[in-house]
């Protein structure tokens, strides 16, 4: 039973893909080719920011967010300790400072009730994660940041794009966001990739021209930039996926929602998704007091298993002497409890209910 079964979705695309690569091959233009402007058209029509921008990876994206912003040496981004470290890594290379505030205790998200207390005259932005595929209380945080004179706020959606808070895509539910196209992601391409959206024409250009080493046209540097594009193969794949990507959430969230009922059944803890929106299940992430118990017993079952994540970032030893914040003891709890099972569109049904059964009989 693999983990994402990326085997079967690319046999069911398998010739939109090929044909898609091939016409990229025939014109020839790698970097910046058609396909580039053609998927952001999409992407910005499917989330209804007005700009989308795509770039290196989803790392990338929120480098260079944080770049348009103009994200500096002492100033401070709050965010969540409980996350990818990419979150924390794109603040600390610029010379900033993370500050951490603590989760959900059901849902993992950033507990927007404790970012006031966070912010200060150095915080330069907010960045809550959408994790698990759920976009975090973003009313609720944008609201805070208008009260301090309009931070932006930026979504790392690296792992929700598809979802919908209160009837609004992911990516379009602040001054920015950000997603990332990694393989495994909801919607991947075959390496790296990534997109910033924005409704904001200022930072729409800014990043246009920091991924492109900062050029305002040709040999012309305006900004200081990374070498960021997204190549035209990676768009290509995309494009390709994007015509069953409906079909694919509609999957996820069935199967996320047979996971919740048959766990649920059995009083099994897992992650929490809000009434108010959805969550495209980039993890289906269960709880359990003995993590390693559960997870051997599923290994010996042939069921692979993943733990994200294991150690909070406020925790990590590249990161605990250059970050701020207060105590996150419910961020510590979920580190040492999470376990995330198969989860996919083409996971079959038979699959999950083996899966199911293994973590009632391990309990």
């Amino acid at each position: 039973m693999p983990f994402i079964d990326l085997k079967t979705q690319y046999q069911a695309l398998k010739p939109a893909i090929q044909e898609r690569i091939n016409r990229v091959l025939d014109h020839g233009q790698y970097i910046m080719g058609p396909e580039v402007a053609e998927l952001e058209q999409r992407l910005s029509a499917y989330t209804g920011a007005k700009h989308c921008i795509t770039v290196a990876s989803g790392t990338e994206a929120l480098l260079i967010s944080l770049m348009a912003l103009g994200v500096g040496q002492g100033d401070e981004i709050i965010t969540t300790p409980f996350t990818f470290v990419a979150t924390a890594e794109v603040i600390v290379l610029l010379g900033a400072v993370p500050v951490f505030v603590d989760v959900e205790a059901d849902t993992g998200n950033i507990d927007a009730k404790l970012i006031e207390a966070a912010i200060t005259p150095r915080t330069k932005a907010i960045m809550p994660v959408s994790l698990y595929g759920q976009p975090a209380d973003m009313d609720e945080i944008n609201a805070i940041a208008a009260r301090h004179g309009n931070i932006p706020v930026i979504e790392d959606a690296a792992q929700s794009f598809g979802a919908e808070y209160k009837g609004k895509k992911s990516c379009n539910l602040s001054t920015i966001g950000c997603t990332s196209f990694f393989p495994s992601k909801p919607l991947g391409c075959y390496g790296d990739g990534g997109a910033i959206f924005t409704n904001d024409d200022a930072i729409a250009l800014a990043c246009k021209e920091i991924r492109v080493h900062g050029q305002s046209k040709r040999y012309v540097h305006t900004r200081v930039g990374v070498g960021g594009r997204m190549d035209t193969i990676q768009c290509a794949v995309v494009l390709a996926k994007l015509d069953r990507f409906d079909w694919e959430i509609e999957q996820r969230l069935e199967i996320g929602r047979r996971y919740n009922a048959l766990l649920d059944e059995h009083g099994i803890s897992r992650i929490v998704q809000r009434d108010d929106r959805t969550s495209v299940f980039a993890q289906y992430t269960v709880l359990h007091d003995n993590r390693s118990q559960l997870q051997a017993a599923l290994a010996e079952k042939g069921i692979p298993t993943a733990v994200h994540y294991p150690i909070p970032l406020n925790e990590q030893s590249a990161y605990a002497g250059r970050c701020k914040g207060a105590a996150t003891p419910i961020s510590q709890q979920l580190a040492q409890r999470v376990v995330s099972l198969p989860m996919g569109a083409d996971l079959t049904a038979e699959h999950q209910r083996a899966t199911v059964d293994c973590v009632i009989a391990s309990r």
